[in-house]
């Protein structure tokens, strides 16, 4: 009997040691599986941060664009030799379309207009504003009974004449059979394009309503080697010159 609790008693140090050394393992066990359940989470977490500050930048992004695109600029494609020699087809322009929500159009300026009758945007050149008495007979334009030179076809002009024919050869004078009126009623503005005799505009169509006008054409963007600003010089008195 004794002996037998003589090995009864020399097992139970080692029994302890052990059930102790499984509890130590379980316990490391489970702090190293808390310690990557924890990592995992962290990395989720970031993860989810970075997409959602991608989303909002995205949406920052969408908000301006749509900002710039529908009341600031636009894009504007001329299609057709109206304004040569200024502009020609294909040419991609910007449009300023706030700068008439602060000012009104000044002559000499090129603007694009809503035609509805069309269904589509023309591209002139600003020639009368309210009040203005216009009489364009041939290559000779008066504004309120002055003639006026146009610097922006001066040298087209020039060149027409020297070959013995008039730049506007083909082209409507104004007043004329389509628009009677010579005066520019308020709130409207004058347009004709740059080719004189080549071009569909306020002759033929008349007065063009400010609430019609879309803006003006500030920058030619493409071709790559037309990159430049768009010029608005005004008409000044051939006195002048």
């Amino acid at each position: 009997m004794d002996q037998s609790q003589s090995n009864q008693s020399d097992r139970q140090p080692g029994s302890r040691e052990a059930e102790m050394s499984g509890e130590r393992g379980q316990a490391g066990e489970t702090t190293a599986s808390d310690m990557r359940r924890s990592d995992g989470g962290g990395a989720g977490n970031r993860f989810y941060k970075e997409i959602v500050e991608w989303i909002k930048a995205l949406a920052i992004a969408g908000l301006l664009v749509f900002v710039i695109r529908w009341f600031l600029f636009a894009p504007f494609i001329v299609d057709g030799p109206s304004m040569q020699p200024n502009l020609e087809t294909g040419e991609r322009l910007i449009v300023n379309k706030i700068i008439y929500d602060i000012r009104a159009p000044q002559r000499g300026e090129v603007v694009v207009f809503y035609v509805p009758e069309e269904k589509r945007d023309y591209i002139k050149r600003v020639i009368g504003v309210p009040g203005d008495k216009i009489r364009l007979e041939g290559d000779d334009l008066y504004i309120n009974d002055v003639r006026v030179e146009e610097p922006y076809i001066k040298e087209a002009i020039s060149e027409a004449n020297k070959q013995g024919m008039l730049y506007n050869q083909n082209g409507e004078n104004f007043p004329n059979g389509y628009v009677a009126e010579d005066t520019v009623p308020e709130g409207m503005i004058l347009a004709f394009g740059d080719n004189r005799s080549n071009s569909k505009d306020s002759r033929m169509i008349g007065f063009v309503p400010d609430d019609r006008i879309v803006g003006r054409a500030d920058v030619i963007f493409w071709p790559m080697d037309k990159i430049s600003l768009v010029k608005h010089p005004e008409t000044v008195p051939a006195d002048a010159e």
